[in-house]
């Protein structure tokens, strides 16, 4: 299964590399999202860091779906998810690589942001700065995870674009709402977000491990 996973991960981060087309659509609508909150709210001092974290979750949620959207797209126009039914391969290494893609795709343009937030929200981390690099993966894996299966799920779907959406927010609101308040914690360091970060552990084990065991029935629905 490495094998697989490695050849299909290394794959789809050859095409992207070429087209750069999810790096650059999440990277448009994500700096939309923060600058208009920026010019909406006039952010400074503490206010800035108690909406900070929401800020930046909300903008990753809704760049991250227009990529999300199109992470089959390439499979089907191809045929290559018809070739992997017929392959002596697990489905799930398939879905893995690209959950593994979408993430490195995400983390790219969330260290992008980072300079912006620092222009324009003035951010000082309150708290333990180290913890960001907890809260903020675990939030972000539990949207490529459950985004990059219902995409899947929604993929011979005519209104995929609309369908995704009203599946994957519902699902991912625990998610959202830990990452949120996790991010603010840390930020104001007005209290402990290790709870949160408990949550999001334990969201990301139950949610990757269905996933996992769910794709091939996915893969082979017609």
């Amino acid at each position: 299964m490495s094998r697989v996973l490695w050849t299909h991960l290394a794959n789809n981060l050859r095409i992207e590399w070429r087209s750069r087309e999810a790096v650059n659509s999440m990277l448009f609508f994500a700096l939309l999202v923060v600058v208009l909150f920026s010019l909406a709210f006039d952010p400074q001092g503490p206010f800035a860091r108690q909406i900070a974290g929401g800020v930046l979750s909300v903008a990753t949620l809704f760049a991250s779906v227009s990529a999300l959207n199109q992470a089959w797209a390439r499979e089907i126009r191809h045929q290559v998810l018809d070739a992997q039914r017929v392959a002596p391969a697990p489905g799930a290494a398939m879905f893995l690589a690209k959950v593994l893609a979408n993430f490195l795709f995400v983390s790219i343009v969330q260290l992008l942001l980072a300079p912006v937030f620092l222009v324009f929200y003035n951010l000082r981390v309150e708290g333990n700065p180290w913890q960001l690099l907890l809260a903020l993966p675990l939030g972000t894996w539990a949207l490529v995870a459950n985004g990059t299966f219902f995409a899947a799920l929604s993929i011979r779907s005519r209104n995929r674009e609309l369908l995704l959406p009203l599946i994957l927010f519902p699902i991912f609101i625990p998610a959202l709402l830990a990452m949120v308040l996790a991010t603010e914690s840390i930020l104001t360091g007005e209290s402990d977000p290790a709870l949160w970060i408990k949550l999001l552990v334990g969201y990301d084990i139950i949610f990757t491990t269905l996933s996992l065991l769910l794709f091939d029935v996915v893969l082979n629905a017609e």
